[in-house]
């Protein structure tokens, strides 16, 4: 832990993926003003506002499984290079001051994506990825509420491993896969929805390239590797698919993908909520807007009568 602790230098994001689920960025409105990223006047001294974080446990605590010295390249070099120069993108522009979750959304842009979104999705993807993992006894069998939708959506545990497994080994080039929770509709703010509506309600798997990540798509991302060759380059050399099963036989936290699972639902539950109370309101609305236009027909027609 000492090699973490000297690394990080009191090291944490302002909004951790971990809280993501609880934010307001699923109401964000994306407008064309906030498309064009500008500098305000004045800026040259670079004030951090994201810091990095150091993984949830010690650096070598993934072994033998994710070495210490991999674990140090990727999190030490790869993840606090994201966090680096996102600071140094958004310094002076309308975006300092924003959580790590509106950037995304706002420079992702419905795919004309703006400069600072790579370093932002990158720093956001990277510390969800260690809070993916356990050390001493990860992977296995997920259980409770989790086991009981892969069965459903999947048709079993092991289709769900080979669909996550062939999403990661053929995302070509840089990328992510994910396991997401998609409760949305049609009508997405900030990105084209990728499934039918017909698929809301249900975990899917998708696989992304670069940094994109499916909030993009107001998922609710429950699980995710990195498929970056500097993650597992080190320890795996080219071999993708070894990898990939260690990840999942010997690394995953069921019990965090359960935890995050819980909270999507529960956000969802209070979206419906929301949302019906304004389709009430709406309702009452237009009920009193029409009712008060037939009140003055009735007079108009009542002065027509008596003259």
């Amino acid at each position: 832990m000492a090699a973490a602790a000297s690394m990080a230098t009191s090291l944490t994001l302002s909004l951790l993926p971990s809280q993501a689920l609880r934010g307001s960025t699923r109401s964000l409105t994306i407008t064309k003003t906030q498309r064009r990223v500008s500098r305000r006047a004045g800026s040259s001294l670079i004030t951090a506002k994201f810091e990095l974080k150091p993984p949830p446990y010690p650096l070598n605590a993934l072994e033998p499984h994710m070495s210490q010295a991999s674990f140090e390249y990727h999190w030490g070099k790869h993840h606090r290079a994201y966090v680096d120069n996102l600071n140094k993108q958004i310094v002076g522009t309308d975006l300092e001051g924003l959580s790590l979750e509106d950037i995304i959304l706002v420079t992702y842009n419905k795919g004309d994506i703006l400069p600072a979104f790579n370093n932002a999705a990158q720093a956001w993807n990277h510390e969800f990825f260690w809070e993916s993992m356990k050390p001493g006894g990860g992977g296995g069998k997920p259980s409770g509420d989790l086991l009981v939708l892969i069965e459903r959506d999947f048709g079993s545990f092991e289709r769900f491993t080979e669909e996550f497994k062939s999403a990661a080994a053929t995302q070509y080039g840089s990328g992510w896969a994910w396991l997401a929770y998609k409760a949305n509709r049609l009508n997405v703010e900030n990105a084209t929805n990728p499934w039918a509506s017909e698929k809301d309600k249900k975990l899917v798997v998708v696989k992304s390239p670069n940094a994109v990540n499916p909030l993009v798509w107001d998922y609710f991302p429950l699980l995710t590797i990195d498929v970056w060759e500097h993650a597992y380059f080190l320890d795996f050399q080219n071999r993708r698919p070894d990898y990939i099963s260690v990840f999942l036989e010997k690394l995953v936290s069921w019990e965090a993908v359960s935890s995050r699972l819980e909270k999507a639902m529960a956000q969802v539950a209070e979206r419906e909520i929301e949302e019906e109370r304004r389709k009430k309101e709406e309702e009452e609305d237009i009920q009193t807007d029409d009712e008060a236009v037939k009140m003055y027909l009735d007079s108009d027609t009542d002065h027509s009568e008596a003259e």
